[in-house]
């Protein structure tokens, strides 16, 4: 996979947290933020959103001194709005333990809620230069691929972490490269449905494509639907909720309209139940 460094260098997608000015502002908290953001939510959604809430919260210690509803309110429409709990409790535990410096060791940062093997390693090697392997949805594609001749890859799992660190090189500079571009290589041309294979920078040493790209099957859950699910009723009880910030919502105001009472209901009760909202007698409120 050696030609990969050289095309990543030439071909990388100029994104805000690869900039050395964005480094040198924000470090590793900066790398912290966009890595929740990014999770499950595409760039070009990501990218607004994470200048707005580094203008506002530029460290783990100004965001660990905001109340809960004004996190969930900057959260807006990113999605799996729990990700924004995570990262405000994550900012309290960087404060409280590490004295407002993001820890550097993946131990240390698999501690902090919210953070899987995915984002501790990302942090360490691209906030603090650190050699891991770093493997998202994307390189475990390229991987599969290239590597193992499969059409996509096998349900996540701690051999994922093993193969990609057999493949890092030594030097640590240029382990960091190859991991950004493992990944931009499956977000842009290695990608899930329609592989561009004839600008791939591997096309003459993938396994895949020498044996004419068979369809192995596809091992990976399937998201459910997003229309008409409970997702989708959560998604307008918040935004209902933001809206109204800071005043309350009566409960029988609440989606009175939504086609399933029941699945509102759900929806009420699991965004109080994980902590995104919070009620008083007859009306539903962001956490104070």
């Amino acid at each position: 996979m050696s030609p990969l460094p050289t095309w990543y260098r030439a071909t990388a997608r100029d994104l805000p947290w690869r900039r050395s000015e964005f480094h040198d502002e924000f470090g590793a908290w900066g790398v912290l933020v966009s890595e929740f953001m990014l999770q499950q939510t595409p760039v070009t959604r990501v990218i607004p959103h994470l200048e707005a809430w580094l203008d506002r919260w530029p460290t783990p210690a100004t965001m660990a001194m905001a109340s809960t509803a004004e996190v969930v309110q900057q959260w807006a429409n990113l999605g799996y709005p729990r990700r924004a709990l995570w990262l405000h409790r994550a900012a309290v535990e960087i404060t409280d333990r590490h004295g407002g410096i993001v820890p550097r060791d993946v131990d240390a940062l698999l501690a902090l809620s919210g953070i899987g093997d995915y984002t501790a390693r990302a942090v360490a090697v691209f906030a603090y230069g650190d050699r891991h392997p770093v493997v998202d949805t994307n390189t475990r594609r390229v991987l599969a691929r290239a590597v193992e001749g499969r059409a996509q890859p096998a349900p996540a799992s701690r051999r994922d972490l093993d193969l990609m660190a057999s493949l890092l090189p030594d030097d640590v500079d240029e382990a960091a490269v190859f991991n950004a571009a493992a990944m931009e290589l499956g977000a842009t041309v290695c990608t899930s449905r329609a592989p561009r294979c004839e600008l791939c920078p591997l096309a003459g040493n993938c396994a895949w494509l020498a044996a004419g790209r068979p369809d192995t099957g596809d091992e990976r859950r399937r998201q459910a639907t997003y229309e008409g699910s409970d997702r989708q009723a959560r998604g307008a009880v918040l935004r209902l909720l933001r809206n109204q910030d800071p005043d309350a919502v009566p409960l029988d105001a609440v989606l009175p309209d939504w086609p399933d009472t029941g699945q509102r209901d759900r929806a009420i009760d699991s965004l109080i139940a994980d902590g995104l909202a919070e009620a008083d007698g007859a009306t539903l409120f962001l956490p104070r």
